[in-house]
């Protein structure tokens, strides 16, 4: 049997620091983008926040040593997100420490998975310090102890959990195209007209419109829904299975376009202690506030907390509104209100304007765009299983409880 050793993770890493503790000069526009903990997400470097770009000088006099086996880790307010560097044009900021593994004793893409193990999120939970804001130091990071096998075990084991996060990727990239093509055919149709220049158009309220067409309202073309919260001081409100039931935050951790339930459900005696509403499966479900313009679309019966203004479907279908919504994001929030933090009423939802199509014409939008929807939920559903997958053989391969050689039989 091979010897797994156990190495301090600073002893293993040829650097492990973190980035600048100021913020550089910023410059809208520019190339380089600040990391910190928040742009560190899935795996990747997220450039979010185009008024945090700084400029080639800055990155002169503030870069840090990063290469081809740089993996990033978010340690400061936001804890425990990882990435690989790729290469991206970036200064760290003190929220992102940056480790290079060495490569003749630990493989990247193993510490990667690492990282991500039970046993490393168990040692950064027990060593984090701040009560609001948590913090991991570099000692800690430095500090931590663990086993592992050779480089050519190190490989076998990261290529079988790559395997799996490539082919989620291929799922995302090929859901973001399909994203793209229903977007553009929306903005086609119903923002654009297209599809109908050779009719004649009339004047509205939002400009020329084809003829036969008309403005109306939000609620004209769905029901909208406000949600609810049973009270927290109940637990027999709340179960781990029962009425799905939804808040902004469960979006903020799963990026998907389709959503089946939140991390926690309510019972029947929560749901009928509150106004919130079961809404049918291909309801559009909007955050309305903390933060504004959340969508999902319901994949099952769900209720919601009052985070939500929600649209079920009634002259206009699921994937109008969808789009519909998206497009208008911006607007809807530029005409929230509230002085703690913006939240869009119920009634600017219903009162929200939009052209309506006649009947025949939106029932043939909903045609051309279901197959794509359908393709997209089967591929999130696809993903789903095998990140399941993924966080199953994790920490069995990464503790040498599963050899490598056993891997088939347990995927059958």
């Amino acid at each position: 049997m091979e010897e797994w050793k156990e190495y301090k993770l600073g002893e293993v890493c040829t650097e492990l620091s973190d980035g600048l503790h100021k913020a550089p000069k910023f410059k809208m526009g520019g190339d380089y983008i600040f990391v910190n903990a928040k742009n560190i997400f899935g795996g990747f470097v997220i450039d979010n926040d185009p008024s945090k770009k700084s400029t080639y000088e800055e990155y002169l006099k503030y870069s840090s040593p990063l290469n081809d086996t740089t993996i990033l880790y978010s340690i400061d307010g936001t804890i425990g997100n990882v990435a690989l560097y790729r290469g991206e044009k970036c200064i760290l900021g003190k929220g992102a420490c940056y480790m290079n593994p060495n490569p003749q004793v630990l493989d990247r893409m193993f510490l990667y998975y690492e990282l991500q193990s039970p046993r490393f999120k168990s040692y950064i939970d027990k060593m984090s310090t701040g009560s609001t804001i948590k913090h991991i130091s570099l000692k800690t990071m430095r500090g931590y102890n663990f086993t592992f096998p050779s480089l050519e075990t190190q490989r076998q084991i990261s290529s079988i959990l790559k395997s799996l996060d490539d082919k989620i990727e291929t799922n995302r990239r090929i859901n973001d195209n399909l994203e793209a093509q229903a977007q553009a055919l929306f903005k086609s149709w119903f923002v654009d007209f297209e599809p109908f220049r050779d009719g004649e158009f009339v004047e509205s309220e939002l400009g020329m419109i084809p003829k036969g067409w008309r403005v109306g309202t939000l609620d004209e073309v769905g029901d909208v829904v406000g949600g609810s919260t049973p009270s927290k001081k109940k637990p027999e409100y709340y179960a781990e299975k029962g009425i799905a039931w939804l808040t902004p935050k469960d979006l903020s951790i799963s990026h998907n376009k389709f959503t089946s339930r939140g991390e926690i459900d309510i019972t029947i005696e929560g749901y009928n202690s509150c106004s919130t509403k079961l809404m049918p499966k291909g309801s559009v479900l909007f955050s309305s506030r903390a933060p504004i313009g959340y969508i999902t679309i319901a994949k099952n019966e769900i209720c919601t907390n009052q985070g939500f203004k929600s649209v079920i479907p009634k002259i206009a279908g699921t994937a109008f509104l969808y789009y519909f919504l998206k497009k208008s994001t911006s607007e809807i929030e530029n005409k929230a209100t509230g002085s703690t933090f913006k939240e869009a009423s119920g009634s600017l939802m219903k009162s929200f304007p939009l052209v309506i199509a006649p009947k025949k014409i939106m029932e043939r939008f909903e045609e051309l765009v279901k197959p794509i929807l359908n393709q997209q939920e089967e591929l999130e559903d696809e993903s789903s299983r095998l990140a399941t997958l993924r966080d199953t053989l994790l920490p069995r391969l990464m503790s040498g409880e599963l050899k490598v050689n056993e891997i088939e039989r347990e995927i059958q």
